[in-house]
């Protein structure tokens, strides 16, 4: 049996690209995108949303929205002594028996991490996701006591991760998930749809200036309606389900999403995430995500 052995992926490899290329919110260069037949922004192709920022910034950080090139530089070190210092799996554990991930191709070096020097995904002095409502601290209690009596009553009561039918990381909001990473964009007259590595799920966005679906229409992914301002795509999703839950928003979760490219191989995603019912303010993360390829034909 082989045994599983992953570390940190080529660290001094990507401090260098780190150094070289940092791109942060307002450094960006001026730069005009392509256009497609119908004279829109054109942001085909097959992206990367693996990343190393997490989506909270680490306590000990404050404020701090920005690395240094000498502190990622620092990071970068670290990971690699870790990756040497790492152990295989023992012969006969769970994780010796456990699929290989670099067998599959689903371990980290065989994908594409977009450089950044952020400390968290979340933008904003606090970085972290703000503080639930009392009334939903509550409810939060009472659905995790209630699940752990009938977490076995049957297929509905496991969680949908579980039955396949929606990973978290697809969204909306979409958020780096730890392998199948990657997505496609197509575009269309009047749609763009993006289509998720994991589950292989497709998501719909008319920018035909259509309305909402009516709200008794409730579907996992909500209701995306998007439109151009300039060179950015934004898109309002509404309509979830009381079966999704992102950090404890459900039916009430709003998001508008921001599409741009900041260069040829860097398209950047703002969300700004809001349910009053649950948040005590709205938030908003921010994530680039690196080009793969170039490939427009396959959803």
């Amino acid at each position: 049996m082989k045994h599983l052995y992953v570390a940190p992926v080529c660290a001094l490899t990507i401090a260098i690209v780190l150094l070289s290329s940092v791109n942060a919110i307002g450094q960006a260069k001026a730069y005009t995108p392509p256009k497609t037949a119908d004279g829109v922004p054109d942001l085909q192709g097959i992206w990367s949303m693996l990343t190393n920022v997490p989506l909270e910034r680490p306590a000990n950080l404050g404020a701090k929205e920005f690395y240094t090139p000498e502190e990622l530089a620092a990071q970068a070190q670290r990971g690699a002594a870790a990756g040497r210092a790492a152990a295989p799996t023992q012969p006969g554990t769970t994780a010796d028996v456990h699929y290989d991930l670099s067998q599959f191709g689903l371990d980290r070096g065989h994908a594409t991490v977009a450089s950044s020097n952020r400390t968290s995904l979340i933008v904003g002095p606090e970085g972290k996701v703000p503080p639930l409502l009392p009334e939903t601290q509550k409810r939060q209690q009472e659905r995790a006591a209630f699940q752990r009596e009938h977490q076995w009553d049957g297929p509905e009561t496991r969680p949908l991760t579980e039955r396949c039918i929606l990973w978290a990381s697809e969204g909306p909001p979409m958020l780096a998930p730890g392998y199948n990473s990657n997505l496609q964009i197509v575009q269309g007259p009047g749609y763009v749809a993006i289509m998720q590595e994991m589950i292989h799920d497709v998501r719909i966005i008319p920018t035909d200036g259509r309305a909402h679906l009516p709200q008794a229409v409730r579907q996992w992914f909500g209701d995306s309606r998007g439109h151009w301002e300039g060179d950015t795509l934004v898109v309002d999703v509404t309509n979830f389900t009381q079966k999704t839950d992102f950090h404890g928003s459900r039916e009430n979760l709003h998001l508008v999403e921001r599409y741009k490219r900041i260069d040829a191989n860097t398209l950047s995603i703002q969300i700004t995430i809001d349910d009053p019912s649950i948040f005590t303010r709205s938030w908003t993360t921010l994530q680039e995500l690196t080009k793969n390829s170039d490939q427009k034909n396959q959803v």
